[in-house]
């Protein structure tokens, strides 16, 4: 099972790539990035894990714009680049 730790590294690994190309903000749904780690949707039973690390790199002026209770995932919009808050 994947765990906090990989869907963390591959979130910020993500939001990393996004800042290089210049963008200044990325949409991150937690179907895509758990699918970025080779599972889902086979199996759902680490998506509180992708959600939590999801969540836990929110920072102020992050956008949350499905929340996880939905059943539909959670999508947050993420600015960029990520400094320090």
């Amino acid at each position: 099972m994947v765990s906090f730790d990989h869907f963390r590294q591959e979130l910020l690994a993500q939001l990393g790539r996004g800042a290089n190309r210049g963008a200044i903000d990325m949409l991150i749904n937690s179907g895509e990035l758990y699918r970025s780690l080779g599972g889902y949707p086979g199996s759902t039973h680490g998506m509180p894990s992708c959600c939590d690390a999801m969540q836990a790199e929110m920072k102020p002026g992050d956008i949350l714009l499905v929340e996880r209770a939905s059943g539909a995932g959670m999508t947050v919009r993420y600015l960029l680049p990520r400094g320090v808050a």
